[in-house]
């Protein structure tokens, strides 16, 4: 069949509220044409972030109720612990408030405070924005080696998201000691939610063991990493996505979880270590910002529907749907002309800004302009990920339309593709922005703009 399903029914629904352009051009105004700024219930279709929008299941919402809030020691808890370990096959577990919550624990447990971290090298395959600003936050740099395919929208390729291991080990020989571990993210965000495979991983691993670094996931996707290894690697079809994900974490030695994505509720996080005095170094320090470590910042019932939500994400209906209705997004673009990161990514659709608006040069943010437009036009909120988001670091200008898990239907889908080809129809009448307020960091969510 080629029509997608969703393999499920809507129990309960949330009205939205249809604006006019007239009305979104003056939120937009008083936003500084920041789409961060601009409440909520003045979207229509968000697709912001895929970070803990979606929709919990019945069965989530059947165990908020059972959720158990003992301080210590919760049966939500145990239950939660008992699912991390029988996906993962990791023992050492930490609940933790969300991803970033995760990163900063870790990279202060293992880079230190300035001038601890000062002259010490993190690479990852691409660093999505906390991960790099925890990074930097310590002191030390973080360093991008995605492949050459990877940086490159149009080009075709199962595993764009895969580290150029070349690079790697060119860096390792020459700054072995700089290097306190190796990141790899999966799926890449920062270039389209690109998978990686589990050749790459094992090929990262063996460098990693050959230096005496470790290696962490950085595993927010790590379901629909598992899926695209299922669809694409030779001699993994036949297996299923929960045997993919064991194999993916059995070559790390730690890894961050959002579980805002891939563990399909509103809140929550995890962190993944095995060498234990690494262990227990982060869970005195969890204690001492986040909570205890048998709840992390957490209320038990999140705990409650993080264990049921990581089961239900290996379900391969769920997955098939998923990865498919995202890339019905980015076809129905691409006929119409819009050229985007290629092939779709499992959790999003991203815009070649750069493409889209020639005219605009990146000093003067095309993703921006193309973002505001959309807003405007059609009341769609999407995500700038290019030189707003990412300053020098951007390999590319994008905008990223992030599909929320389980909550828009194929006609919202298909209102979003309206949006975009009639903004792309007339895309040479947007202008560009600069930035007449920022933070010190992670400056795209706080920034003001004014048209240039």
């Amino acid at each position: 069949m080629k029509t997608i399903i969703e393999p499920f029914r809507i129990k309960s629904v949330e009205p939205i509220r249809i604006t006019t352009a007239e009305q979104r051009h003056r939120h937009l105004v008083e936003a500084s044409y920041n789409l961060f700024r601009i409440a909520a219930r003045h979207v229509m279709i968000d697709l912001l972030t895929d970070s803990g929008t979606g929709a919990m299941s019945s069965e989530q919402w059947a165990g908020i109720m059972r959720g158990d809030e003992s301080y210590a020691g919760a049966d939500s808890y145990h239950r939660f612990l008992a699912t991390v370990r029988r996906i993962t096959g990791f023992d050492n577990v930490l609940p933790t408030h969300q991803g970033r919550a995760s990163e900063r624990i870790l990279f202060q447990v293992l880079l230190g405070s300035p001038p601890a971290g000062c002259g010490r090298i993190v690479p990852n395959n691409a660093h999505f924005d906390t991960t790099r600003a925890n990074i930097e936050h310590c002191g030390a740099e973080a360093v991008d080696l995605l492949t050459d395919l990877g940086r490159c929208p149009t080009e075709e390729g199962p595993f764009k998201g895969n580290l150029d291991v070349t690079a790697l080990e060119r860096l390792l020989t020459e700054r072995a000691d700089d290097v306190p571990l190796v990141v790899v993210t999966v799926t890449c965000n920062t270039n389209g939610g690109q998978p990686v495979s589990l050749e790459n991983l094992r090929a990262v691993r063996d460098l990693c063991d050959r230096f005496g670094k470790p290696l962490y996931l950085d595993a927010a996707r790590f379901a629909e990493n598992a899926w695209f290894i299922k669809q694409r690697e030779p001699g993994q079809g036949a297996r299923s996505p929960r045997d993919i994900v064991l194999d993916m974490f059995s070559l790390a030695d730690g890894a961050m979880i959002s579980a805002k994505k891939d563990g399909l509720v509103n809140i929550g996080g995890v962190l993944l270590i095995r060498d234990p005095a690494t262990f227990a170094e982060a869970g005195d320090l969890l204690i001492l910002t986040e909570g205890f470590v048998t709840y992390g910042g957490l209320a038990g019932r999140d705990l409650e529907a993080m264990a049921i939500g990581f089961t239900e994400v290996l379900d391969e209906d769920y997955l098939r749907y998923r990865v498919r209705s995202v890339a019905y997004l980015g076809e129905k673009l691409l006929a119409g002309g819009v050229s985007t990161v290629r092939p779709p990514g499992g959790h999003a659709v991203y815009i070649d800004a750069a493409a889209f608006c020639p005219h605009i040069p990146p000093a003067q943010f095309p993703g921006q302009a193309v973002a505001a437009a959309l807003y405007e036009h059609g009341g769609v909120r999407a995500c700038e990920i290019g030189s707003v988001m990412m300053g020098e670091h951007a390999p590319m200008e994008l905008v990223r339309l992030a599909i929320p898990r389980r909550t828009y239907t194929q006609s919202h889908i298909d209102y979003v593709v309206e949006v975009v080809l009639e903004v792309h129809h007339r895309r040479t009448d947007l202008r560009g922005f600069r930035i007449v307020e920022q933070a010190g960091s992670l400056r795209h969510f706080t920034a003001r703009f004014e048209p240039v």
